[in-house]
């Protein structure tokens, strides 16, 4: 059984019909890249899967690890095992990294004890020295980041983070090209775990560092086509109007 099952969607937001028909399979260990020009609605569908209410399913279903999604709350998805990183992370005063991403562990596992703060800790630390985070990064405000700055510390609370499927929305935008390999290898080790990963990227850079198991392009609110990595290619040198002309 696949860990997520779309079919057929259709999606609208105040009024206007997005996404027309989506139909997608992604099992456990998978990689699947989202691509397609700007308006062609994969950040909807990401939207649409974290249970955005601004976003009204109009037919069609999903499933995810058994359980009919559009019937859940955003929390309720989350701790079934969903885990969305925003496109554009929101600014959250007053709050600082570190303290979400403990308060996130706590919310997310409802089996986690006191006794585990102190390897919680660990693994915080030991991540951050990874990501060249000082404990002065952990402890800022997240309404002070630069546009690099959340992207990092988006892929870095995912590292953090308990989940079976992860969306990652743009997560190499204004990246640099060291963090555009840390989040490459995050994405890697993400998938040895047995985890599932859906990359939503306009970028070539990223997609060409990982082994997707599938490619899809967007048009129109619908997978137009799907593909292996030569897919990537095509795209750099031909853009999406040759995939358009197939359409007609």
């Amino acid at each position: 059984m696949a860990l997520l099952e779309i079919k057929n969607i259709h999606a609208e937001t105040s009024g206007k019909k997005i996404l027309n028909g989506i139909a997608l399979k992604v099992s456990r260990g998978e990689l699947h890249i989202l691509m397609g020009p700007n308006g062609s609605g994969k950040s909807t569908l990401a939207q649409v899967l974290a249970g955005n209410g601004a976003y009204k399913v109009s037919k069609g279903s999903i499933k995810f690890s058994g359980k009919d999604l559009p019937k859940l709350k955003p929390e309720a998805r989350a701790k079934l095992g969903l885990f969305l990183q925003f496109q554009n992370p929101p600014d959250l005063p007053g709050i600082s990294l570190g303290i979400l991403i403990r308060r996130s562990r706590r919310a997310l596992n409802s089996d986690s004890k006191k006794n585990d703060l102190l390897k919680i800790g660990a693994e915080i630390a030991a991540k951050a020295k990874l990501f060249k985070f000082g404990g002065q990064f952990l402890e800022r405000e997240m309404n002070g980041f630069s546009g690099g700055e959340k992207k990092r510390s988006e892929i870095f609370q995912s590292s953090l983070t308990p989940w079976k499927l992860a969306i990652l929305d743009e997560p190499d935008s204004g990246l640099d090209a060291d963090g555009l390999r840390l989040a490459a290898q995050e994405i890697k080790n993400y998938l040895k775990n047995n985890r599932s990963v859906i990359l939503i990227t306009h970028s070539q850079r990223l997609a060409k560092l990982l082994k997707p198991d599938k490619i899809h392009i967007l048009l129109d609110g619908k997978i137009a086509l799907s593909g292996k990595k030569d897919l990537i290619e095509k795209i750099e040198t031909k853009g999406y109007g040759w995939i358009e002309k197939t359409q007609n």
